[in-house]
């Protein structure tokens, strides 16, 4: 019996693999900073929430922990394999600034959501960090980026709503 479990270990968990372990802890940490900056945008009402925050940064952390395993997968004997994880982590970079793309619209001379696709697209940096282990360059990553989200708005927000507001309001029409 415990032959089986150490062939089943082996199978699923070959040598020089990520430890399981190792692997839940760089899911999360990407779940949970990707819901960092999705919180601050599901706050501010966007269409791209804490949900879809939380999956693109998870997603990209399965991605790089899956071009990590790549650079160690097995070959069989006598073949040489070529194995190149940055066409892997391009490939995520590329189909995340394709989502966030889909979350700017332009009506007119208004565009909305461009900061909301900037922070799906970071999200996405921040999951891949998480995911080739780089879990204090997330930190530091979803920390400047809160920075911006929210000390930007604060600071901005009561001065955009000064110089909108007229010094003297148009004279009412008497008719």
């Amino acid at each position: 019996m415990n032959a089986i479990a150490e062939e089943l270990t082996r199978a699923f968990n070959p040598a020089g693999s990520i430890p399981l372990v190792v692997a839940a802890i760089r899911l999360t940490a990407a779940m949970v900073l990707g819901g960092i900056i999705g919180w601050e945008r599901e706050v501010h009402s966007r269409a791209a929430g804490l949900r879809t925050h939380i999956m693109i940064s998870l997603a990209a952390a399965v991605f790089a922990v899956l071009a990590v395993e790549l650079v160690h997968f097995p070959s069989a004997p006598g073949v040489m394999m070529r194995v190149d994880p940055l066409r892997l982590i391009e490939s995520v970079t590329s189909g995340v600034a394709f989502l966030a793309a889909g979350s700017i619209v332009v009506s007119g001379f208004s565009v909305r959501g461009i900061t909301t696709g900037a922070s799906m697209w970071l999200c996405g940096a921040i999951g891949l960090a998480c995911g080739v282990g780089n879990i204090s360059l997330a930190l530091l990553t979803t920390a400047l980026a809160m920075t911006v989200l929210w000390l930007i708005h604060r600071i901005l927000s009561p001065l955009a709503r000064r110089l909108k507001k007229p010094d003297n309001p148009p004279e009412q029409r008497k008719d």
